[in-house]
């Protein structure tokens, strides 16, 4: 336990050191834009009124309401301080909604759909590494190519294909939205079935972009182990192949794991492409519009949110990958 009590320390750690800097840039990148949110949302709100006083007043009076009148420093703590409170502050596009309200009507959505997406890639580009490797014959000449040709793509490139295919020419499925335009969301079957129709295309979009790298990885460290010579010493000791096999793919799929964890900032990056191509109401669509309006506390909050789910996806991934190879304790007393 000695081993695995400093592996899991030195992840903790480590953990905590970058959600501190992701916190830190989640205040600071957003306030380095250019434009003045302030002056927009007053803009908008003093519409017609001549009296440039007046205005001010205004424009102060937001400004306080913001929290934008303090020193910088001073915002800073006052922004550490509500977030362990989960405040995010006012949204400066939408005022006077909390920035939490926003988050927490995007953020089933994007779960809801990049988690399952990402897992299926990676478990069909396993699956197909694995077959590649060991039958070789279709799965080697013919899948393998097709799977990397699809995973060489940008994640907007196959969500674009996607969407002309098949929702532009062949009209198979919607354009864009998490449900049909102008249904309000119910527990209803007819909602349900909206919701899947809608679901298929940033799904699949995700899914194929992942399944090309993962099934690489995987034939690469199956063809590697099967020459390995425990399993040579194993056939020749008489032990079943399908055993053999069992050992041999059990292996290769530990360094997939970490291939995942490695990975995965960078799927569901794409995956908020995706949402952003199919105006998917996730964190993504949430995200540009923040960016479009400037609204530092929505940023922040969409960034910080993410970033947060990267990092406590690839910390449990780790956790895993210490507890299924028991070399990473070993490693501990070297």
């Amino acid at each position: 336990m000695k081993g695995y009590r400093k592996y899991f320390t030195k992840k903790i750690v480590w953990f905590l050191i970058t959600l501190v800097a992701a916190v830190i840039l989640n205040f600071v990148l957003p306030r380095m834009m250019p434009g003045d949110p302030v002056a927009i949302i007053v803009g908008r709100v003093a519409a017609g009124v001549n009296d440039s006083s007046s205005t001010q007043a205004i424009y102060e009076s937001y400004q306080r309401d913001f929290g934008l009148d303090k020193p910088v420093i001073q915002q800073f703590f006052i922004y550490v301080k509500n977030l362990f409170q989960g405040n995010f502050g006012k949204s400066f596009s939408r005022y006077p909604t909390p920035v939490s309200d926003i988050i927490k009507s995007a953020l089933p959505w994007t779960i809801g759909l990049q988690f399952p997406a990402i897992i299926t890639g990676w478990i069909l580009g396993n699956i197909l590494g694995a077959l590649a490797a060991y039958i070789r014959k279709g799965f080697d000449k013919v899948l393998m190519p097709v799977t990397l040709f699809l995973g060489g793509f940008p994640a907007f490139g196959m969500a674009v294909i996607l969407l002309s295919v098949f929702a532009i020419n062949l009209g198979m499925l919607p354009v864009q939205g998490g449900y049909p335009a102008g249904m309000i969301p119910s527990f209803s079957w007819t909602f349900f079935t909206g919701i899947i129709k809608h679901y298929h295309l940033p799904f699949w979009s995700i899914v194929l972009i992942s399944i090309g790298g993962q099934s690489l990885g995987m034939r690469s460290m199956s063809i590697y182990e099967l020459n390995a010579d425990y399993v040579k010493y194993s056939r020749y000791m008489g032990i079943k192949d399908r055993k053999i096999v069992g050992y041999v793919f059990r292996n290769a799929m530990l360094p997939q794991i970490t291939g995942l964890a490695l990975s995965i900032g960078t799927m569901i990056g794409g995956a908020l492409v995706a949402e952003i191509i199919f105006s998917y109401p996730g964190l993504g669509t949430t995200l540009l519009r923040g960016i479009r309006e400037s609204d530092y506390p929505l940023i922040g909050a969409s960034t910080l949110i993410i970033t947060i789910m990267v990092l406590v996806t690839v910390f449990l991934l780790d956790i895993i990958y210490g507890l299924i190879d028991p070399r990473v304790k070993a490693a501990q007393y070297e």
